[in-house]
């Protein structure tokens, strides 16, 4: 028997019978066998139906779903025994919510190359048909549950939204093989009365994030993704037509002071409040930032998986054809779309931004993207400084690295690094372990511990700096105070072929001096730090010298570039104590290194 197509709503594929309220619903009492849930899953509690409006027009065909992909492995088992079974982590992982409120059916479907087609979209009024049911969802999802958005019954697996809101109390899920995409028209983002979004200009306050909560124990949930179509051409706005976000992004290395931040929207804005989780979901092609929190007191990110540019929007092994990729050097571009993208072309996306927040734990986490991996910030804090943050078991790609910094001025007391591998695969400005603020932000940053990190293809696998980006002599005088840090069982492999070993690799230390103040780095120890061959001193263009104003301490455990810390010091206000009584005995990272766990990875495909 031949099943009749979906009819279209504004020109989108929707469920027959459904698109009025876009919720499976199980009452009270009983529900269709087809609609029933399995033995042992949660429990589904739905309000009253919310009325949706809805607008026929004829019938388009449909789009062809694309195949959904293989389930991926529980984020746990793509480590070795050691991490998972780590004590200090026991009994903490998070569990799906227990009681589902709504299961909203997507109505569209990726297109065989795992996108949307660009025609479903193209008009403004259709650019995000599923924003008004998921919102008017979790507005009416009772506390403590979960809005949970599921395949639909002829394959549908895409849903196309722009800002949602999230409340304190009511969680998102988003299933296995099911895509929520974001806008691609900035006028669904924008801030009324801020600067326009899908602009470069001298300020970034212009758009809306994607998803935005104050959190009171709420969070996202599932296997599914969340995509933000970095790489897909806007359709209102200055640029409507000519550029993606990204292309707004590369504006700001090109466009001079004027267009020196980008207005592209975030994926994930936690602000204020308490206990907020992320677990197990995917965020890729962000516009800007992928997942940021502010001021929050209990943040869990548990087997995220973060990408930016995903194969969608690129090609294996970011192999870009001359002339297709954003243009971030000499005349900016403001006339065509780029076509392919790399993780050095998708300006400020960032991975994971704990900024102002305490009591975080991020783990069991793999982060690709174009900007810092993850960056711990306290700035213009009420709370007092962040503080309590654990980052354990993770592994990043192409990043700029495992930051704390740059914003520091509220202060950061208290970070914990353990078993990070950071693989930086020899893209430009990529660091390891870094450290970084100016005296425009600056604050005291202290009792930060990195124990366990395997680094290999970055341009600086540590550095410590409080004139990052030989920023200086900033008039609002926010002095860096960075001080008690330790670096331990810490390695950097040289690899064949990367442009970054030996002394290509680069130290930089440097602590705050100026005529009048002096903030030294002090209490600064290498224990156990082993490369595997001497590396450099980056280069500095201003008067402070690399390196400089800091106190070390080496030992007990091994340091392999002694004699490249003791043949600086005694100058510069560089000074070095030998503690060392320990072997050498590098820290293993045999098993550090392994493939971004997902199919749409290009960094990590066959030839790459």
């Amino acid at each position: 028997m031949k099943k009749s197509l979906p009819r279209t709503v504004g020109a989108l594929v929707y469920l027959p019978m459904l698109a009025a309220t876009g919720a499976v619903l199980v009452a009270c009492g009983g529900s269709s066998a087809a609609e029933a849930p399995a033995a042992g899953s949660p429990a589904v509690v739905v309000p009253p139906p919310v009325a949706v409006p809805v607008t026929v027009t004829p019938a388009a065909p449909a789009p062809v779903p694309a195949p959904v992909p293989a389930a991926m492995p529980a984020p746990a088992m793509l480590w070795p025994a050691a991490a998972r079974d780590d004590a200090a982590l026991a009994g903490v992982e998070p569990a799906m919510p227990a009681t589902v409120c709504a299961s909203l059916p997507a109505a569209l479907a990726r297109n065989t190359v795992g996108l949307l087609d660009a025609r479903l979209d193209e008009a403004g009024s259709a650019s995000q048909p599923d924003a008004m049911r998921i919102q008017a969802a979790l507005d009416a999802c009772p506390a403590g549950q979960a809005v949970r958005l599921v395949a639909g019954s002829q394959g549908q697996n895409a849903f196309l939204s722009g800002p949602l809101t999230l409340p304190g109390k009511v969680s998102l899920w988003i299933d296995g093989g099911v895509t929520l995409f974001a806008s691609r028209r900035p006028a669904d983002y924008q801030i009324a009365g801020k600067n326009a979004c899908g602009e470069a200009s001298a300020s970034d306050n212009g758009c809306l994030a994607l998803i935005t909560t104050t959190p009171n124990g709420n969070g996202l949930y599932g296997d599914g993704v969340i995509d933000g179509r970095g790489g897909a051409v806007l359709t209102s706005g200055a640029y409507a037509g000519r550029l993606s976000w990204w292309d707004v992004g590369a504006l700001t290395k090109t466009g001079g002071n004027a267009m020196s931040s980008q207005n592209n929207p975030r994926l994930v804005q936690v602000n204020n409040g308490f206990s907020f989780t992320f677990y197990r979901l995917t965020l890729q092609n962000a516009p800007k930032f992928h997942l940021v929190s502010s001021g929050v007191d209990g943040v869990t990110v548990w087997g995220a998986r973060l990408l930016s540019p995903s194969l969608e929007y690129s090609v294996a092994g970011y192999r870009c054809a001359a002339g297709s990729t954003p243009v971030v050097s000499g005349a900016p571009n403001v006339e065509r779309p780029s076509t392919c993208f790399t993780p050095e072309t998708v300006k400020n996306t960032d991975g994971i931004d704990p900024g102002q927040s305490r009591n975080v734990l991020i783990t069991y986490s793999h982060i690709s993207v174009g900007d810092d991996g993850i960056a711990v910030k306290s700035h213009g804090s009420k709370n007092g400084p962040t503080g309590s943050v654990r980052i354990w078991h993770n592994r990043m790609y192409f990043t700029h690295g495992m930051s704390i910094g740059s914003e520091t001025d509220s202060g950061v007391d208290g970070v914990s690094i353990r078993d990070l591998a950071i693989d930086g695969y020899d893209m430009g400005a990529t660091s390891g372990l870094r450290i970084k603020s100016d005296d425009s932000r600056g604050g005291e940053v202290k009792n930060v511990v990195a124990d366990g990190v395997c680094v290999r293809r970055v341009q600086q696998p540590i550095a410590i700096d409080s004139y990052y980006g030989d920023a200086a002599d900033a008039k609002n005088g926010l002095l860096p105070d960075l001080h008690d840090i330790t670096v331990r069982n810490f390695r950097y492999l040289d690899m064949a072929g990367s442009r970054y070993n030996g002394n290509k690799a680069l130290l930089l230390l440097r602590g705050y001096r100026s005529a009048s103040t002096s903030k030294p780095l002090y209490n600064l120890r290498f224990d156990n730090v082993v490369f595997d061959s001497l590396p450099g001193w980056a280069v500095t263009k201003i008067s402070q010298a690399v390196p400089s104003s800091a106190t070390i301490s080496m030992g007990p455990g091994p340091v392999s570039f002694a004699s490249v810390l003791t043949a600086a010091a005694g100058s510069n206000q560089f000074s070095v104590t030998d503690q060392r009584s320990a072997p050498l005995a590098a820290y293993d990272c045999g098993a550090a290194f392994v493939d971004f766990p997902a199919a749409n990875a290009p960094m990590s495909l066959a030839g790459k």
